[in-house]
């Protein structure tokens, strides 16, 4: 894999102005980078701020604040000019596969319509053939070109907004959560094709997801997020086998183990307490009124970012030694 960074969000801030002076802080300062060739995921609860960030990367939002550099340009100060060729470098495939399909356009005006808007396959015979491929490439075959959305399963409308993001070429691709809308069976099918397509069109990957099985299995490193903020940030290896945040143990544990004799004595940590309003964050930590470990210094102080291990980053008071005195950790059994 190579180093070079193809994406790099530094401080990135979404915020959604709800009137009567409410914020909405969606995502609250956000930084990461994404190498060339990789899958970065993004796990949270629903509402922590992950489809946010994906869509404000691409564009599709404008940030509050903070900085989104693809391949060396600023995203958010591009010319017009130049976000149209931005957009044939990234592209997304969207959470419901129904809803982001023409219901009254065929399959072939769908994944050609994108070529029409970008100038490519301007002979009608070639951009047909071009459509024929990118169907057999997601698994499907070209009699599905003349059929509409509704003929077809929640798994292959997925493949056929794999197959439209696939289009232009892409670079990168966002993978707004997927697989959530799809049957258990399915989720598996998908994520293969995506892991297929990527070894063989040499694709970058940020894949959004809240189902942390699949995220392990795509995925070379993982970001946790929780109401906006990043709280830790690894390989997909080290956050399963030594995860830092209670946040991530938390959610860890409620991933099933098949073997029974194993899931019965394991231990399984319940956050209590709801999950707070993004319009009115908790002071400090914002996972304070939730976490079982938190102390006085929570509610007054935001963490710090931390390297506690190579390339293994968390935002927690609990590895402060200004705060603690040591590395009291907690400890939870590995997910496997």
């Amino acid at each position: 894999m190579s180093k070079e960074d193809l994406l790099k969000v530094n401080n990135l801030k979404k915020h959604f102005f709800m009137g009567k002076g409410q914020i909405l802080k969606a995502v609250d300062d956000v930084s990461f980078h994404i190498q060339k060739g990789e899958t970065f995921g993004i796990v949270g609860e629903s509402g922590c701020g992950k489809s946010t960030a994906g869509r404000t990367i691409i564009g599709l939002y404008d940030r509050t604040e903070g900085e989104v550099i693809y391949d060396g340009k600023n995203v958010h100060n591009m010319t017009e000019k130049e976000r149209f060729a931005f957009h044939r470098k990234m592209q997304m495939i969207f959470q419901d596969p129904y809803a982001s399909l023409n219901p009254r356009s065929t399959v072939q005006e769908i994944i050609s319509e994108p070529m029409e808007v970008h100038g490519l396959y301007p002979n009608k015979k070639e951009r047909l053939e071009r459509v024929y491929q990118l169907l057999e490439d997601v698994g499907l075959n070209r009699d599905h070109a003349n059929r509409y959305p509704h003929e077809f399963s929640g798994g292959q409308r997925q493949r056929i907004g794999i197959a439209r993001a696939l289009a232009l070429d892409p670079e990168f691709i966002i993978a707004d959560e997927p697989i959530s809308a799809l049957d258990v069976s399915v989720q598996a099918q998908v994520v293969n094709l995506l892991r297929g397509l990527q070894k063989k069109k040499g694709l970058t990957y940020l894949f959004i997801a809240h189902n942390l099985s699949m995220v392990k299995h795509i995925s070379d490193r993982i970001g946790v997020m929780y109401l906006g903020n990043l709280v830790e940030l690894t390989t997909s290896e080290s956050l399963y086998k030594n995860p830092l945040h209670p946040y991530t143990q938390a959610l860890l544990s409620a991933i099933p183990i098949p073997d029974p004799d194993v899931e019965d004595q394991r231990g399984r940590i319940i956050l209590e307490g709801e999950l707070p309003s993004p319009m009115n964050p908790p002071s400090g930590c914002v996972f304070r009124t939730r976490c079982p470990y938190a102390m006085e210094a929570c509610a007054t102080m935001k963490p710090e970012w931390q390297e506690i291990e190579k390339e293994h980053f968390v935002a927690c008071h609990l590895y402060n030694e200004k705060v603690t005195g040591d590395h009291n950790r907690p400890q939870v059994a590995a997910a496997k």
